[in-house]
């Protein structure tokens, strides 16, 4: 399977550092183009490599959206992600971290799905910070979850699978819809390592017994 990695930020670079752990093929790609030959040169691992962002959705199987949400309307009118599973991990929380900048009526992720109609999009990675790829996933001897929302079963599914391979507890989150509280659980998170000073070895995690 192939996997595009859009965007090479911390995220990005994170999710490609965890993914090039895996027998998948990682295309990492960003309007910077410098920037993601860079990452891919010190990550250093066969399967991952630097291209252009039309190349990495062309070729891919899944396509990992880890731009800011802001950004995300130019890349829906100028590249084809019809038929693609597209993950989107972005966050929209406004620059001061006052709040969401598209309030609790819809998400990030509805939002994107209606900019890429053919697409099947899928919420995933958003509550994971990028300082947690470097340390690995597991805390206090448990993996790192990550709750997974779509409408598209199928690509849900393609999803749980990857993240479950790449070393998470993969979370069936229900509809994309769900990304409304999935995204408030994230900034929840943000705020608890940033403004609480708890740092960014945390994640929320959803316990049963």
């Amino acid at each position: 399977m192939n996997i595009a990695i859009i965007g090479s930020g911390n995220i990005g670079s994170g999710l490609a550092f965890t993914f090039g752990q895996t027998a998948y093929s990682v295309s990492l790609a960003s309007h910077h183009e410098e920037s993601a030959r860079q990452v891919a040169n010190k990550l250093a691992k066969d399967n991952i490599s630097a291209v252009s962002i039309a190349d990495a959705v062309k070729g891919a199987d899944v396509v990992i959206l880890a731009t800011p949400y802001e950004a995300i309307s130019n890349l829906a009118s100028s590249i084809d992600f019809s038929g693609k599973v597209v993950v989107d991990v972005t966050n929209p929380v406004k620059a001061d971290f006052s709040g969401l900048s598209i309030g609790f009526d819809t998400s990030a992720a509805e939002e994107i799905q209606t900019l890429l109609p053919k697409a099947k999009v899928v919420k995933a990675f958003n509550t994971v910070f990028a300082q947690v790829y470097e340390q690995g996933l597991e805390f206090a001897g448990n993996k790192a979850q990550t709750f997974v929302a779509a409408d598209d079963d199928a690509a849900k599914q393609t999803v749980l699978t990857l993240a479950n391979e790449a070393g998470f507890d993969a979370v069936d989150a229900g509809a994309l819809s769900n990304a409304r509280y999935l995204e408030p659980l994230a900034y929840m998170n943000i705020h608890f390592g940033y403004m609480l000073g708890k740092g960014t070895q945390i994640i929320p995690a959803w316990l049963s017994r």
